[in-house]
């Protein structure tokens, strides 16, 4: 049996250690922001006076990449290094360039068990933005893999207890500026590696249908906290379904974005070409109001392209489908685990489509069935060498590094390690094996076949606008017990992804709207559309939605 995790054991900061530790990081925040300047970083990762390398290290380091070289090379290595050494040093002289923190807040708190009962909030506060604006009066919460300044930020992991960010994520100031109250930060699942709610090192998130059922994940909390109503809409995050999957598990609208459109600046990321994150709301039109505020480029991400695009998403809803050609992909259907309700249920409301004024027809895409195996080898090997060996950042690309995440989170990952859950342990363990005897080769085949799985979407969106199929082959799962084997515990989270992955390899747009309720639980519809296309997708949704 696996050492189960104890969930009655919270390793996190006591309450009110927790608000000294967060009003101290705040009070440079606030007055930084007054001032105009930028805050200074938190003290738990203020950098470390750099040194020479002494020769067991650089022994060490030669070891590991195969080099032969005695003493004496690398007494004249060591030596030759002094040059380049005293430009790092010069570099510790600067001030960093850094996010803005426009906004004051106080520290906020951690909830107790009385007012927190999905287990979904990790932290509450109340960050006011804006007086006015498309999202004033509405309550937003945030994903606790994004930057809020003074707030501390745990992403479900033991490995970043104590962690306070200095900076707000792009996201984070779109929201505020656009007049929304942020909340809190809602409970995500460990480094958001994983489909179910029962790996967050604060315990399971809890289904708001059923308390024995999982939420989903890795964006547990937020969508459990928008169904149960505890707050209007809240931010997700996806890589190879987290928006999507709790939203179906839960009953909430989760739109995963075109990739790029909407910055990761400021968000833990796990690989570059799999991140999203975006809005989850219980209606299609909030989904739509939150995707206005987030979308567009902010100059600091590479994953956004110079050819990015928005709309007015709002606008795109009519109320209607008039217009819209919808194909029902064969190959979503009947999984090894599609549970055969969820399969009439979803061919069910495509039906339902036509009421609204679109047409509905079936398509083929065969390859959408090998898309979790291209996913699995860029996921795997991916994660390892950015969410780990990268921690969290990695190098050669240009933009925003939050480089005080990744200080603090490359120092205790390899301190805590074994505080790494099971599924992040697996990644670790295969990723770096097939990058230690396959020098990559996996990882670059199935990013070429991405292309050749995107072209095959792209050739049916030729002749339809909206691709329709189940958004998971089954309903809400039962959350494994503590003492659950390893092997139960990894299946309970990773085992429904197999239409949601694809999508983030290929990056179009995809909504999972709820079509009606099974067993007491619900279930997901997932409609696909065009790159760029976000409002086609959210228009079909909302007309779902109205014509019921």
């Amino acid at each position: 049996m696996r050492a189960s995790p104890d969930y009655s054991r919270r390793r996190f900061l006591h309450a009110g250690a927790a608000a000294t530790v967060v009003a101290a990081a705040t009070t440079p925040v606030r007055a930084a922001a007054e001032a105009g300047t930028q805050p200074p970083p938190p003290t738990a990762t203020a950098p470390r006076i750099l040194r020479k390398p002494p020769l067991p290290e650089l022994e060490r380091i030669a070891k590991s990449y195969n080099l032969a070289l005695s003493r004496a090379d690398l007494t004249s290595f060591r030596n030759l290094m002094d040059g380049v050494l005293a430009s790092y040093r010069r570099l510790d002289q600067f001030a960093e360039p850094t996010l803005a923190v426009k906004y004051p807040r106080d520290a906020g708190f951690r909830p107790g068990v009385s007012d927190n009962r999905l287990n979904a909030w990790y932290w509450r506060c109340s960050i006011k933005g804006a007086t006015s604006g498309p999202l004033a009066g509405k309550k937003i919460a945030i994903k606790d893999n994004v930057c809020v300044a003074g707030i501390p930020m745990m992403n479900g992991s033991n490995v970043l207890e104590g962690y306070v960010p200095d900076v707000d994520a792009t996201i984070v100031t779109r929201i505020l500026d656009a007049g929304g109250e942020i909340v809190g930060k809602a409970v995500c699942e460990h480094l958001c590696f994983s489909g179910g709610s029962h790996t967050s090192d604060t315990g399971p998130v809890l289904n708001p249908h059923d308390p024995k059922r999982s939420a989903g994940g890795s964006s547990s909390g937020s969508a459990a906290l928008v169904v149960a109503g505890e707050c209007d809409m809240a931010i997700g995050g996806d890589q190879g379904g987290s928006i999507r999957i709790p939203s179906s598990f839960c009953g909430a609208v989760g739109h995963k974005p075109t990739h790029g459109l909407v910055p990761y600046t400021g968000v833990f990321p796990i690989e570059l070409t799999l991140d999203h994150t975006g809005p989850i709301a219980r209606t299609a039109g909030d989904a739509a109001r939150l995707l206005e505020v987030l979308a567009g480029a902010d100059g600091l991400d590479p994953r956004q392209p110079a050819g990015l695009r928005t709309e007015a998403y709002t606008k795109q809803l009519t109320g209607d489908a008039r217009g819209l050609r919808i194909g029902i992909v064969k190959e979503g259907f009947g999984w090894p685990n599609s549970e055969p309700d969820v399969d009439a249920m979803v061919r069910e409301a495509a039906q339902r489509m036509t009421r609204a004024g679109g047409t509905v027809n079936d398509v083929s895409i065969p390859l959408h069935r090998d898309g979790i195996h291209i996913w699995n080898a860029i996921a795997v090997e991916g994660a390892t060498a950015l969410m780990v060996a990268g921690n969290s950042m990695g190098t050669n690309w240009k933009g925003h590094y939050t480089t005080s995440l990744l200080d603090f989170y490359g120092r205790s990952r390899r301190v805590r390690a074994n505080d790494l859950s099971e599924t992040v342990k697996l990644v670790v363990l295969l990723g770096q094996y097939m990058q230690d005897n396959y020098q990559g080769r996996y990882y670059a085949k199935a990013q070429n076949l991405a292309r050749v799985l995107r072209a095959a979407y792209d050739e049916q969106l030729k002749g339809v606008d909206l691709l329709l199929m189940p958004t998971l082959p089954l309903k809400a799962t039962l959350l494994p017990p503590p003492d659950a084997s390893r092997e139960d515990y990894v299946a309970r989270a990773l085992e429904m992804i197999s239409n949601t992955c694809p999508f983030d390899v290929t990056g179009h747009p995809a909504a999972t709207v709820p079509v009606g309720m099974s067993e007491g639980l619900p279930v997901g519809m997932m409609l696909v559309g065009r790159h760029w296309e976000d409002g086609t997708v959210l228009r079909a949704a909302d007309a779902f939605q109205i014509v019921g």
